[in-house]
């Protein structure tokens, strides 16, 4: 799956502070939870591809740890982001 600039613009304005805001955490987070549902939707229809399924073990990791430094610096824009339903992460 590739995004266009235009699309990560759209998510980086949506979730982050604003268009060109690639690094904080809740832009990275939307990011990565797009780019897992791809991944899985693609492992479905190819349970054998590990490459891939190492690739999504991997993101998974990154966003979670992401998670954890956003409760331990900042607990409401951690809530805020959980709260989140289109983007798929529980708690």
């Amino acid at each position: 799956m590739h995004l266009n600039s235009e699309e990560k613009a759209q998510i980086f304005e949506k979730y982050g502070k604003s268009k060109t805001d690639t690094g904080s955490p809740e832009a990275q987070i939307a990011l990565f939870s797009i780019r897992i549902a791809h991944l899985t939707q693609h492992l479905k229809s190819n349970h054998k591809d590990h490459t891939t399924e190492r690739a999504l073990k991997m993101l998974v990791g990154k966003r979670r740890r992401l998670l954890d430094y956003l409760m331990r610096k900042d607990i409401n824009r951690y809530r805020a982001i959980i709260a989140q339903k289109e983007l798929g992460i529980r708690k």
